[in-house]
């Protein structure tokens, strides 16, 4: 890895090769939803509670002060009003994202989709760039298709990795297969970090942090979630909690009473 890129990472990954990131780019996606109609209040309310970096938009990125908080310029787009929504275009180059400040930049891609093979594209030209500048890759490799019934199918999610880190990218971001057994062979085949997608808003605050717990008992390098964290009742806390497990080694019901703590 040239030097460029281990510069950056360190600024995503801390010293024990782990990491929280909050992404907040759904405003493309499904528009200013609960949690992100104020860009600057939720980033500040991360950036209180510990968080290493945050992902969105080159135009929020423009506009939001994210103090030493890691950024990453998602360079990927398509909205939930588009008729083909799994595919994926490029919204955002990644000399654009270096003007803005980027840390880093992501890639999504919905392995099994119908326009999988420009999204494969896009990743493997962004890889290329990337590299040339020094810049770190996330790529969002998610199992989603006519021919994938399960999207948390631990073989799917293993290939869907795998085929993130064959192209290039330096940490990838998937869904959880659901128990920490099938996520370590995940693990075991994908040779770059990965860290964990949050999904679907979740229906208890145990259940979030049960499975960051149990993905990096698998293995795992961190977590990626978004709506399970800004539309939490307080987005500083969880961060707070998330962060214990992830740098800590905290346990779930430590990280409970962290949540509970004063805020």
């Amino acid at each position: 890895m040239n030097e460029g890129k281990t510069r950056r990472l360190r600024r995503i990954l801390q010293q024990d090769n782990r990491t929280v990131i909050v992404p907040m780019d759904h405003g493309v996606t499904v528009g200013p939803i609960q949690g992100i109609t104020n860009m600057q209040t939720i980033t500040d309310q991360l950036v209180k509670g510990g968080v290493d970096a945050i992902l969105v938009h080159k135009g929020i990125a423009k506009r939001v002060n994210n103090g030493n908080t890691g950024l990453i310029v998602m360079l990927s787009g398509m909205t939930n009003l588009s008729p083909n929504i799994n595919s994926k275009v490029q919204v955002c180059s990644v000399k654009e994202a270096i003007r803005v400040g980027a840390d880093a930049v992501s890639v999504h891609v919905n392995v099994g989709a119908q326009d999988e093979d420009k999204m494969l594209q896009t990743l493997g030209k962004v890889a290329e760039e990337c590299e040339a500048f020094g810049l770190p890759l996330l790529a969002m490799m998610y199992p989603r298709g006519p021919k994938i019934p399960n999207e948390h199918e631990p073989e799917v999610v293993a290939h869907a990795a795998r085929i993130g880190a064959e192209l290039g990218a330096d940490i990838i971001k998937t869904n959880y297969t659901g128990n920490i057994e099938t996520f370590k062979a995940v693990i075991e085949g994908c040779p770059v970090p990965v860290v964990i997608a949050g999904g679907p808003k979740c229906k208890s605050l145990q259940e979030v942090l049960q499975t960051t717990s149990d993905a990096l008992k698998a293995g795992a390098a961190g977590l990626s979630i978004g709506r399970n964290v800004f539309q939490c009742d307080s987005p500083t806390q969880i961060t707070k909690a998330l962060s214990a497990i992830v740098h800590k080694g905290a346990s779930v019901e430590q990280a409970l009473k962290i949540f509970g703590e004063k805020r």
